[in-house]
């Protein structure tokens, strides 16, 4: 990223290239900071994935997670896909999940 400063004096108006290139350096921060985030929500989404495979185990099935995690079956066999998807790609990795 090429970061350009520009000094101005007062009561100047910047030009249109000026104005073009703050525009663009203010765009490219925002997708930085989303694509950041994407990476974060990423990653608890799978540590909850690994957190609603493991309340499967203890609570004996789909339906009874469902009541104790106050969790709509539907939601908990997405996250059970999920896991199961996100070991299938560290596994293919050579990589180990939490």
């Amino acid at each position: 990223m090429i970061l350009v400063v520009t000094v101005q004096s007062p009561g100047k108006t910047p030009s249109r290239k000026q104005r073009l290139q703050e525009k663009q350096r203010r765009q490219l921060a925002v997708v930085d900071t989303v694509d950041k985030a994407e990476v974060k929500v990423r990653k608890a989404e799978a540590e909850l994935a690994v957190a609603v495979v493991e309340a499967v185990e203890v609570f004996g099935d789909e339906d009874a997670a469902s009541q104790g995690l106050d969790m709509p079956v539907e939601t908990i066999r997405r996250f059970i896909d999920l896991a199961v998807t996100t070991r299938a790609a560290a596994d293919e990795d050579g990589a180990q999940l939490p």
